[in-house]
């Protein structure tokens, strides 16, 4: 506790020394919610100049009595995490925030939620013109790169997911592996203007598409978002080999496993379906 509270001194003394501006993100956030004709209040942000992790921050402000809807991003990550504890690259200039969220959700709605908070994300960016498509299940991916990913954490009771968090790293100008893209990168080589101007923008786009996916759970739409999503998977249709068997891959159940048709195939279809959870295989980025 002490060491969080540490940090959030010494960020009040140091946000206007660092890239993001806490009150240009403010200002986009209300520009946001302006053109939509929201009535959502702003939400509780805090900056970090350099963190651990976003996700274990957020937690431990739920922890302090910090509400839900609470954000937390850091210009830095020293051990970002990804899916199945894999290493998150987070060094300045990319976007790394984590939003918490309270929840009566059936644990069998656990994948949905990253589901739904990957396709909120990927529209609101092809709405700007970044045509984002997605890769099983929780990877942005931008001309067969990985542009970013989003890592859901979940509190569980009673067969309910009561509390979760959910992080998001996005790639702004920071530096990336040879699979990875960032923002700036793209609008540079591309013919399209960019209208993700700053990397404050950016962060209350991102918010706006995680407020916009996670709406859909409690909707009837959740049918047509999981739909959506299947349009924008990179995988669907490639040839898969499962043990000795040959198959391709046709989509994703409401559970959020992937969908694989077993050859042979007949004028009615495959002589077999599969359904692969979440971490049992990887589908690569094209």
């Amino acid at each position: 506790m002490l060491l969080l509270k540490t940090a959030l001194i010494l960020t009040e003394v140091k946000q206007f020394a660092v890239t993001l501006n806490l009150s240009r993100l403010e200002s986009a956030l209300q520009t946001l919610l302006e053109t939509r004709h929201g009535t959502s209040l702003l939400p509780r942000i805090h900056y970090f100049d350099t963190l651990v992790s976003t996700n274990q921050t957020a937690w431990e402000l739920l922890e302090q009595g910090e509400p839900a809807g609470t954000v937390v991003i850091s210009g830095q990550q020293t051990a970002g995490r990804g899916q199945w504890g894999r290493q998150w690259q987070s060094s300045q200039g990319g976007l790394f925030l984590s939003k918490t969220l309270d929840l009566k959700l059936s644990v069998a709605q656990q994948a949905q939620l990253t589901l739904c908070s990957a396709w909120g994300i990927a529209t609101i960016l092809r709405d700007r013109g970044c045509p984002v498509q997605l890769k099983w299940p929780n990877d942005l991916i931008l001309n067969q790169r990985k542009l970013g990913g989003i890592l859901t954490e979940t509190k569980i009771s009673q067969h309910y997911i009561t509390q979760a968090v959910i992080g998001v790293g996005i790639n702004w100008s920071n530096p990336v592996p040879e699979i990875g893209i960032n923002l700036q990168t793209f609008f540079a080589d591309s013919a399209t203007i960019s209208s993700i101007q700053s990397l404050e923008f950016l962060a209350a786009l991102i918010l706006q598409g995680l407020d916009l996916g996670i709406q859909q759970l409690s909707s009837a739409t959740i049918n047509k978002v999981l739909t959506d999503y299947t349009h924008l998977l990179t995988c669907i249709g490639k040839p898969i080999s499962i043990a000795d068997q040959q198959g391709v891959i046709i989509g994703i159940s409401e559970q959020g496993n992937l969908r694989v048709g077993l050859y042979p195939q007949t004028e009615i279809g495959f002589s077999q379906e599969i359904d692969l959870k979440p971490g049992t295989i990887s589908v690569g980025y094209s």
